[in-house]
């Protein structure tokens, strides 16, 4: 703007200059209308700024105007992301919450399983330690059915035998006092009779009567005392014979049980031996020592000593398993025969 005002004097003042030059004469017609020019232009130029100044106005209203219309806008804009935004922010925190959700869940399903892993062996530990359990009662309660029956059988056969015997005694003494009353009546009547007929001839006939039945008891006696004494001395023999175990079987090469334990070693490993008292331990068992008759149960039986090459016993003898030991036991009194060490994994 300030340019062009500048502009438009300079040519003014051009054209003044000029027409002054051309037209020397005329001064003073030129000065008038100078004035009147002059006057014109300034009425010209105050309509102008006049008009500038109401045109600046309008277009700082039409710019205030913008400017709010812009700013209303801005201000929707930034309400529309705002909204945007929340909407976003709620839908991931519902998202990242559903995500945590199902990573929660999932890992309470892997800690589950985990656990589930890790408590399979414990339960099926205590289901085999339960069945074991279950097994021993049961092995027990047999055991002590079985010791109940035979001492019930002992007391039921002792009380009749002892009834039997109180009987027969009784029928005993009965007859004999009955036969006894009746032979002393009529051996009374005899011997008066044969008394009075002959005291002499019955004095004879009973001398011979006694004399026949000592002899006759005297002889019964002694067969009797023989027979016992063979049946003591076959007893005592066949007795003998089973405590005469040959422990000379080890320098058999059939009863090698050592070089048999390692082509099959699967054989030896029995298990875990289980003591039938709770509190008692291992200890290293020597020949002619007497073991409690729980440990030779039946089931501490080898059944099949041959299995373990082994050699077959007879008698009272039996193998049993003590620990990782085979020990032969005297059923019969308990005794140690023979043992082998570790002969089990």
């Amino acid at each position: 703007m300030y340019l062009t005002k500048l502009l438009k004097g300079c040519a003014l003042s051009a054209l003044a200059a000029a027409m002054a030059v051309t037209a020397l004469p005329a001064e003073a017609e030129a000065q008038s209308r100078g004035f009147e020019n002059r006057g014109e232009q300034f009425k010209a130029r105050q309509n102008q700024r006049s008009e500038r100044r109401a045109n600046r106005g309008q277009a700082r209203g039409e710019r205030r105007s913008n400017r709010q219309q812009a700013r209303g806008e801005r201000q929707e804009a930034r309400g529309e992301r705002r909204g945007n935004r929340q909407e976003a922010r709620s839908e991931r925190r519902g998202e990242r919450r559903e995500a945590r959700r199902e990573v929660r869940t999932d890992n309470r399903e892997f800690r589950q399983t985990q656990r589930q892993a890790r408590e399979a062996p414990a339960r099926a530990r205590n289901e085999r330690r339960g069945e074991r359990r279950a097994e021993r009662r049961g092995e027990r309660r047999a055991e002590r059915r079985q010791d109940r029956r035979v001492e019930r059988r002992t007391e039921r056969r002792a009380d009749q035998r002892a009834d039997r015997r109180a009987d027969r005694r009784a029928d005993r003494r009965g007859a004999y006092r009955d036969g006894r009353r009746d032979g002393r009546r009529a051996e009374r009547r005899d011997q008066r009779r044969e008394y009075r007929d002959n005291r002499r001839g019955y004095r004879d006939g009973r001398r011979g009567y006694r004399d026949g039945r000592r002899d006759g008891y005297r002889d019964g006696r002694r067969g009797y005392r023989n027979e016992r004494r063979g049946y003591r001395n076959g007893y005592r023999a066949g007795v003998r014979d089973h405590r005469r175990w040959n422990r000379q079987w080890r320098k058999h090469n059939r009863y090698n049980w050592y070089n048999h334990r390692r082509a099959n070693r699967s054989i030896f490993r029995l298990g875990r031996y289980y003591s039938p008292y709770r509190s008692y331990r291992y200890s290293r068992l020597s020949i002619g020592f007497y073991l409690d008759s729980l440990f030779f149960s039946s089931r501490y039986y080898i059944n099949d000593p041959w299995r373990y090459r082994l050699p077959e016993v007879y008698g009272p003898y039996r193998w049993v398993r003590y620990y990782d030991d085979a020990v032969l036991v005297d059923t019969y009194t308990g005794e140690v025969v023979d043992v082998i060490y570790d002969i089990f994994w």
